[in-house]
C-alpha cells in the first residue's frame, strides 16, 4: 500500500463525515504553525486557542490519515514501559508522576468528548482487560496491579482468573488477566474529525494536502513552505509521530522513532449467538505476548489487530497471519469472513516513552507514543503548547531537552525485522 493512499479501513466507512479539504494556496500568518493533523496537532491547536493564539495546522494528507485514523480505538492509561520498571530504574516519585500523567491522559479524552460535543466518536468507558497468555505473564500482570494499588493507591485494577477471562472474552486461550476500569473504546477517525471540527469552530485554520516541504527562519519568525503556499509563524510544533519521514522539514525528529507497522482486520457482522458469548461486556482486550494481539467489538463485528514488521507496504501474507491468530484464539470464528484489512505506523522509541520538548525557543516537538497514543497524544498536544510558551507542565520522563536520536538509525528496517523475529521466538517458547 502506498502511504498516500487510503487504507481499506472500517473506520473510513463509518466515520463522522468530514468537510471538503482545503489546501494552502496563499501566504498566511499564524502564532503557531503545527505540522501534523493527528491527535497531537489538533489538541495543540485547541490549547493554543485557549491561550489566545491563532494556530494553523498543516497536514500532508487528510485529518486522521495517519495513526490517528487507523488505530484500534483503545483508550487507556498505560505506557509501554511498566510503572514498576520506572520506579526501579528512577524513583518512586517519578513513577507516581507517570501514573498520574497516564490517568490525566485518559481524563483528557473524556473531557474532549464531553466539552467539544463529539458524541459521534462513540466513546464508552468500558474498561480494558489485559489477558495473560501463560503463568509467567499472569505473575507479571498481578505484580504490576499490586504495585499500582500499593504505591499509587490505584483502585481501578482487578485481577481475574482463567474462568473469569474466558467469560469476559469467549476464549479459553488465557490463564488470567487484569481488568482496568479506567479505559475505554472510541471510533478513532471520528474522534480526530471531531477535534478538527472544534478547531474550525474556534477560529483555527486547518489545511490538508499541504505537506510542509521546507522549514526556514526569517528573523524571529519561521517560514513553512508547501507546494502552493507558506505559513509565517512565531512558533512551530512538529507532531508527525510515525510519519516523520514524509519531507525534509521534519528531519530533526525523523531519527528519534522507528516506524513499526500495526495491522488490523475486521470480521463480518457476527450473529446474535456469537455476540453474546464473545466480548459480552464490550471492552477492549489485549494479550501479553511481545508481538501483542488485541481485540475489541465494533458494533456487531470483532476487530483484531497486532504488530509486525510488515515493511513499507502491506502484504497478503501479513494479514493471513493475523487471521490465523484470530481463529486460533477464537476457533468458533473458523467460518467467519474478514471484510476489512488495514494498517498504520506505530512510532517506537528507544526507551518506550514518548518524547516531548523544544528544539529551540521557537520550535517544539511531541511524538513517539509506542502504540498507546490516543490518550497520551491528546494530553501531550495540550501540554507541549504550554511548554513552548514557557510554562512547566508536568511531563515526567516524557520531557526531553531535545530529540533523542536512535543509534544507527539507517539500520532501522533490518533492526525492526530482527527484533520482531526475536520477540516471536520468545513468545513461542513462553518467555
Amino acid at each position: 500500500m502506498n502511504e498516500i493512499e487510503h487504507p481499506r479501513s472500517l473506520w473510513r466507512e463509518t466515520a463522522l463525515p468530514a468537510p471538503a479539504p482545503v489546501m494552502l494556496s496563499d501566504a498566511v500568518n499564524a502564532d503557531i504553525a503545527i505540522i501534523g493533523g493527528g491527535y497531537t496537532g489538533l489538541n495543540a491547536a485547541l490549547r493554543a486557542i485557549e491561550r489566545g493564539l491563532h494556530p494553523v495546522v498543516l497536514e500532508a494528507a487528510e485529518i486522521g490519515w495517519g495513526a490517528s485514523g487507523r488505530n484500534g480505538g483503545v483508550v487507556s492509561t498505560k505506557f509501554r514501559v511498566s510503572l514498576s520498571d520506572i520506579a526501579r530504574h528512577h524513583d518512586l516519585e517519578i513513577a507516581r508522576r507517570m501514573h498520574r500523567i497516564g490517568h490525566d491522559a485518559m481524563d483528557c479524552v473524556e473531557r474532549n468528548i464531553e466539552e467539544l460535543g463529539i458524541a459521534d466518536a462513540g466513546f464508552a468507558r468500558t474498561g480494558n482487560l489485559r489477558c495473560a497468555h501463560n503463568d509467567l505473564a499472569q505473575t507479571r500482570l498481578v505484580a504490576e496491579a499490586e504495585t499500582a494499588r500499593d504505591m499509587f493507591g490505584d483502585t481501578s485494577l482487578t485481577v481475574l482468573g482463567a474462568d473469569q477471562v474466558r467469560e469476559e472474552t469467549g476464549s479459553a486461550d488465557f490463564v488470567g488477566g487484569v481488568l482496568s476500569t479506567h479505559a475505554g473504546v472510541i471510533h478513532p477517525l471520528s474522534y480526530a474529525r471531531g477535534l478538527a471540527a472544534a478547531v474550525h469552530a474556534d477560529g483555527g485554520k486547518i489545511f490538508e494536502h499541504s505537506a510542509v516541504l521546507a522549514r526556514n527562519k526569517d528573523g524571529d519568525r519561521a517560514v513553512l513552505t508547501t507546494a502552493q503556499g507558506e505559513v509565517i509563524a512565531r512558533h512551530v510544533l512538529i507532531a508527525t509521530n510515525g510519519y516523520s519521514d514524509i519531507t525534509a522539514a521534519t528531519a530533526p525528529v525523523r531519527g528519534t522513532v522507528i516506524p513499526f507497522r500495526s495491522a488490523m482486520i475486521a470480521t463480518e457482522p457476527l450473529g446474535p449467538k456469537l455476540r453474546t458469548t464473545l466480548m459480552p461486556h464490550g471492552r477492549s482486550y489485549s494479550e501479553t505476548r511481545r508481538m501483542m494481539r488485541w481485540f475489541r467489538p465494533a458494533g456487531d463485528r470483532m476487530l483484531f489487530g497486532g504488530r509486525g514488521a510488515f515493511g513499507r507496504e502491506d502484504s497478503a501474507s501479513a494479514f493471513q497471519a493475523l487471521e490465523r491468530a484470530l481463529k486460533n484464539i477464537f476457533p468458533q470464528l473458523a467460518g467467519t469472513a474478514i471484510t476489512h484489512r488495514w494498517s498504520g505506523l506505530v512510532a517506537m522509541t528507544m526507551d518506550s516513552l514518548p518524547q516531548v520538548g523544544v528544539l529551540d525557543e521557537r520550535t517544539g516537538f511531541a511524538l513517539g507514543y509506542n502504540g498507546a497514543g490516543i490518550a497520551l497524544s491528546s494530553l501531550m498536544g495540550s501540554r507541549v503548547v504550554d511548554l513552548m510558551l514557557g510554562d512547566k507542565p508536568d511531563l515526567g520522563l516524557i520531557e526531553r531537552d531535545g530529540p533523542k536520536p536512535i543509534p544507527f538509525y539507517f539500520l532501522r528496517e533490518p533492526a525492526v525485522r530482527t527484533v520482531a523475529g526475536w520477540y516471536q521466538f520468545l513468545d513461542a517458547i513462553g518467555r
